[in-house]
């Protein structure tokens, strides 16, 4: 099993090679189901719907603070009560294992206390 949810962030030096599809499907197993992976411009992308604003920007700050702890920075888009996560590794031109660990990171926040206990 892979346990991306104790994993950190590695530092990952331009001339790295993205992760291969085959590795990056398996993977996306471990995530919640809603995470899908972007072709065009290669990342990890999850839409996220709230009662309200607040819910939305106390969601949006909790992000911000795995980023940090992480330093691993996702795009973030943000509305009334949505919110749109993706990861990519700039410093790759794609997906690394980094945006796992952090998409990971992120389901958790939303998980029954039952799974994350």
């Amino acid at each position: 099993m892979v346990d991306l949810l104790h994993r950190s962030c590695k530092a990952l030096p331009s001339g790295t090679p993205p992760l291969p599809d085959s590795e990056v499907n398996l993977l996306l197993r471990h995530l919640h189901g809603d995470w899908e992976v972007q072709q065009q411009i290669p990342g990890l992308q999850r839409g996220f719907r709230f009662k309200n604003y607040y819910q939305t920007m106390a969601f949006v700050n909790a992000v911000a603070w795995i980023a940090h702890q992480e330093d691993h920075h996702p795009d973030i888009e943000v509305s009334y009560n949505r919110c749109v996560v993706r990861y990519s590794t700039h410093s790759i031109g794609g997906i690394s294992e980094n945006d796992f660990i952090c998409a990971a990171k992120i389901d958790a926040l939303l998980a029954p206390k039952s799974e994350n206990s």
